[in-house]
């Protein structure tokens, strides 16, 4: 059964507001939820609170540079409890290309992935 893929976004951000408006086709499933979060006073996330961190990237074209990297760290993972997560350290936006690795290999993981972006570039 593929898992859920759970895009963690600092709220009214350009990424939240590019994924309201256009989002990659890949992320319009039902197997995505967006999740808009409050960040501090200058809108970044903390640190995922919860989950184990398996990758983190400074940007999201990492992701489309490496897939390889994104599906071996996702299906690799072992079964466990908590989620895994990808850390994208800085966005303005996320393309098809950056978002299809990880969405790829969420189809194959064991748990649920949490891509987290921190902060808006």
């Amino acid at each position: 059964m593929p898992q859920t893929l759970i895009l963690q976004v600092p709220r009214d951000g350009p990424v939240h507001r590019q994924l309201n408006a256009e989002p990659p086709p890949s992320l319009a499933g039902e197997a995505v939820l967006i999740e808009p979060l409050p960040g501090d006073a200058e809108g970044n996330l903390d640190p995922p609170p919860a989950g184990e961190v398996v990758l983190s990237v400074p940007s999201p074209e990492s992701l489309s540079r490496e897939p390889e990297e994104v599906r071996r760290v996702i299906t690799r993972a072992g079964a466990g409890v908590e989620p895994l997560v990808v850390v994208i350290e800085a966005a303005e936006e996320l393309r098809e290309e950056e978002v299809a690795p990880v969405v790829d290999a969420v189809q194959r993981a064991r748990r649920p992935v949490i891509l987290r972006v921190i902060r808006n570039d």
